[in-house]
Parts: structure tokens; C-alpha cells; sequence
């Protein structure tokens, strides 16, 4: 006879440690990857971790020069190989998509290949999908991982804010592409509508032109009336920038992108509020340039005075800043509160979002580039 469980100690809540599996049918993990042998590993333990873990994972390799294929084989995933593939991880991306059309699941994950899930996040997202027949995604809500350095400190402040945002307001901006599930209904029938009320071809879920993919399958999703929902419980971590020169490059790259897409769609009932975001970003890039000229201004001429007024909206602006990042941990809040180095971080975004505007005005799409991690 089988004996019972431990009782858990008081006050502390009894874990579910059995572990099932969800079939293929229900569920199947498509990882793109290009020559990500070393993040790899940690990507598909995180999966082997799950309360609720997918059978059926598939490494799309796109245009690997690395082991990633080998590695895919060794922790039991199936390796899906591009053909000719030049439109990066839409590509890729559709690549695989396609090829599930033969027998099509109810869900898809989509996991970036230096992302860590939470042991949760597939059994909450299976559990809202299926109370949910309007829900067309579950977005995961991402974090640093593993922070070192004051640019990568500053990166995951500014994702801990990020995340507290959209848990405030219950709204998701964008399903984010480091891992997010999708009804498999709602992916075709973006890619049916391509082509028609959707920019890209017929037939393709990621519009090949869009430099980021997830913000335009975002749009996609909600032109065609599909809800999306970041549950708080779907956790995941991701790489971090390690320079000010590859966090410019992929900021321009992310704004950019999404400036692209505006363009794409247009104003409508569903993008008016993106445009919002956007005028409100770039008035205060412009406010913050143009202060800081000010007061460089009145520094150089021997005007520049302390001013109560002014000194109570900055203690304000300390006091939101550190609230917002408490969940960090104590080495988030003590960056928040010296303030300076994430003045110094904000400074350098906006300035990577000014190349953004300016590269979208010209008509030119931004550098991808490729950051080696180095952990696995």
C-alpha cells in the first residue's frame, strides 16, 4: 500500500511534483534556433521541467553552422532543417507552421532559443486557452536572466517594470516572441487573411517584411478579434544586452520594427492606440533632449539654481521608480534609487530610438546581428 505525503509545514502551500505529459495533438513546442548550441541546453530542461510537459518539441534549425541539431537530438527533440530560408525567424517560423498543417494541433508554443520557461508556464497557459474559446495567445511576461554589469542590471529594472505594468493593467502590448502559446485556429486564420486585411502573403501566419515579427503577429491577432492574455504565472527569462553597442542595435531593430508595422496597418480601431504610444514616445524623447540642453545651458551661463518645486517632482519620480522595480530584489531597487545610471540607460534608448525613426524614415531595415550567449 502506498504511503501518504509528508504534510507540507504550516503555512506552506503543497507543490503538485507528479508530472504528465500533453500530447502532440493538443500541444507542439516549435524552437527556432540559429547556432544556439550553448543556449540551448537550458531552453529544453526548462521544458523537461514542466508540471504539464509538451511531448512533441521541434528544433527548427535555420541556417545553423553550430551543433544546435546535435544537441536538439540529444535531449530527445525533433530537428525541422529550413530550406533556403531568407526572411529569418518569420521564415523560419512559417517553415514549421506549414509543415503542422498536415495534422494541426489545438496549441502551439513558440520559444525563443535562449529562453527559460517557468515549470507553470505551459500548464497555466493550456488552462486559460482552453476556458477561453476568444483567446488567440497567452504571452509570456519575460525577465533578465542572470544580470551582470550596469547595462544588463539596467535592462532587467527596466523588464521587472515592464512586467509590473502588465500585470497592472491587464493589458499585453505585444506577445512577446520569447514564449508565447497560440491557439492554432487564431494562426490560421491569420494566414488566411493575409494578403486581404492583413499585410504579407496568403498562406503565411509571420509576415516575412516585418523585422519584428511578434509585434506584427500581435496586430494580425487583434485585427482579427482575438483576445490575448499575459497571466502572471507564465514567467520566462531571457538574454541580456552586455553593451550599450548590441543593446542600441536591438533596440533600433524593436522600434523600428514596430514603426514599420504602424505604417503597415495604418490607422485604425485597433492600431490607434500603438500611434498613441508612439507620439506620447517621441514628445518625451524630444522634452528630455530638450531639457537636458537647457540645463546644460543655464549650467554653462552661471543661471542654473535648485528649485524646491522641482525637487519635490524628482523625489516623486525616485519614489515611482523604486516601487516599480521591488520585485527585483534588493539589487534592483539599490540601482533604482542611485538614479543616475538609469538616467544614463534611458538616455541611451531614446537615443536608439531616434536611429529607429530616423531609419524608418529612410526606408531601411535595421541590423539583426546575433548575440553568442555565454551560458548555457
Amino acid at each position: 500500500m502506498p504511503t501518504a505525503p509528508a504534510p507540507a509545514p504550516h503555512g506552506t502551500p503543497q507543490r503538485q511534483t507528479a508530472r504528465r505529459s500533453v500530447d502532440r495533438s493538443r500541444l507542439v513546442v516549435l524552437v527556432p534556433a540559429h547556432d544556439e548550441q550553448a543556449a540551448l541546453p537550458g531552453t529544453l530542461r526548462a521544458l523537461r521541467r514542466q508540471t504539464v510537459r509538451p511531448s512533441a518539441v521541434t528544433v527548427v534549425a535555420d541556417r545553423c553552422t553550430d551543433a544546435t541539431p546535435e544537441v536538439a537530438h540529444a535531449f530527445g527533440a525533433r530537428v525541422l532543417r529550413t530550406r533556403d530560408n531568407a526572411d529569418r525567424k518569420a521564415g523560419a517560423l512559417n517553415q514549421a507552421l506549414a509543415a503542422l498543417a498536415v495534422a494541426p494541433p489545438e496549441y502551439v508554443l513558440v520559444l525563443d532559443a535562449d529562453t527559460r520557461i517557468a515549470p507553470t508556464f505551459v500548464e497555466t497557459a493550456l488552462a486559460h486557452l482552453d476556458s477561453d474559446p476568444a483567446l488567440g495567445a497567452v504571452s509570456g511576461i519575460f525577465h533578465g536572466d542572470g544580470a551582470h554589469g550596469m547595462v544588463e542590471r539596467c535592462q532587467a529594472n527596466e523588464y521587472t517594470r515592464y512586467a509590473s505594468k502588465i500585470l497592472t493593467t491587464g493589458r499585453v502590448a505585444v506577445v512577446t516572441g520569447t514564449a508565447s502559446v497560440f491557439r492554432y485556429q487564431a494562426l490560421a486564420d491569420v494566414a488566411e487573411h493575409r494578403g486581404d486585411v492583413l499585410p504579407g502573403p496568403r498562406g503565411d501566419v509571420y509576415d516575412r517584411a516585418a523585422v519584428t515579427e511578434d509585434s506584427e503577429l500581435t496586430l494580425a491577432l487583434r485585427t482579427r478579434g482575438w483576445r490575448l492574455v499575459a497571466p502572471s504565472d507564465c514567467r520566462c527569462s531571457t538574454e541580456l544586452m552586455p553593451t550599450f553597442t548590441t543593446l542600441h542595435r536591438q533596440r533600433v531593430r524593436w522600434y523600428a520594427g514596430m514603426l514599420d508595422n504602424l505604417r503597415a496597418y495604418g490607422l485604425t480601431p485597433v492600431t490607434v492606440r500603438y500611434h498613441l504610444q508612439q507620439a506620447a514616445l517621441t514628445l518625451g524623447t524630444l522634452t528630455w533632449w530638450a531639457m537636458l540642453a537647457i540645463m546644460l545651458g543655464a549650467a554653462l551661463a552661471g543661471t542654473f539654481v535648485w528649485q524646491a518645486f522641482w525637487l519635490a517632482v524628482g523625489a516623486v519620480f525616485v519614489v515611482e521608480r523604486l516601487v516599480t522595480v521591488w520585485d527585483g530584489g534588493p539589487r534592483a531597487r539599490w540601482l533604482s534609487a542611485a538614479v543616475l545610471p538609469e538616467l544614463v540607460y534611458d538616455t541611451a534608448l531614446q537615443c536608439a530610438y531616434l536611429h529607429a525613426w530616423v531609419t524608418h524614415l529612410r526606408g531601411r531595415q535595421p541590423s539583426w546581428g546575433h548575440l553568442a550567449p555565454a551560458r548555457a
